[in-house]
């Protein structure tokens, strides 16, 4: 029996779920996602996962409509600051991956202390993904590589990753149905366990997050070789 260290989610369902319910609005579904966030979260750390990758806001969601954009980046300041005594309280490391320069001051500011009040913890560490899309991870690596010009390993090339801090995925989620990376830790889920739900994220339930902790759990992981 194996554990997972690792998990990565790419939380997919939000607006669909507003609608589903008859908000007019997509936001709505993104507010009740944050929550879920907070639960998988506590769930997540008292089960023993060492690291909770989250899908937040990729390179390619700001080609959706500036209203909604506006929202998500309010919103990721709000969960930050109410967020917070629940990182102090269950000891969660705080980490972000992704190009956050892109992002407003007062948000950086917000990501920055938060790191800085949770840097000591040594249990749960919750990443978020934000402004992040692998294929520009992978090519600022490459341009880091190049500046540095010595002849890259798959090691020292990981060293230039943002995740370079991080252990590899053991187990990617997706919610919401589709069956696609959508540009997610391409580089770090070369060997993950995949698992792929109809569940929109604000209905996906800790007992469906077990039920995929059993099924890794039994899954024979030869990394390419053989028994």
């Amino acid at each position: 029996m194996q554990e997972a260290k690792h998990v990565a989610v790419i939380m997919d369902g939000n607006g669909r779920w507003a609608k589903k319910q008859g908000f007019k609005e997509r936001i709505k579904g993104h507010e009740v996602g944050a929550s879920k966030v907070r639960e998988l979260t506590i769930h997540a750390s008292n089960v023993g996962i060492k690291y909770l990758t989250l899908y937040a806001f990729s390179t390619e969601n700001w080609k959706r409509p500036k209203t909604e954009v506006n929202f998500l980046m309010t919103l990721m300041d709000r969960y930050l600051k109410n967020e917070l005594p629940l990182f102090l309280e269950n000891s969660v490391r705080f980490e972000t991956i992704g190009n956050i320069k892109a992002l407003s001051p007062k948000l950086q500011e917000r990501i920055a202390y938060t790191k800085e009040q949770t840097a000591h913890f040594e249990g749960l560490t919750q990443v978020l993904a934000i402004n992040y899309g692998s294929k520009d991870e992978i090519v600022r690596a490459v341009n880091e590589a190049v500046k540095i010009g010595d002849e890259v390993t798959q090691e020292s090339f990981n060293m230039l990753l943002d995740t370079k801090n991080f252990p590899d995925v053991d187990i990617l989620i997706r919610t919401g149905g589709d069956v696609r990376l959508s540009n997610y830790l391409l580089w770090q889920c070369a060997y993950s366990e995949l698992f792929f739900t109809p569940t929109l994220w604000p209905e996906f339930s800790m007992e469906e997050f077990d039920q995929i902790l059993q099924k890794f759990a039994k899954i024979e992981r030869r990394f390419g070789g053989v028994n």
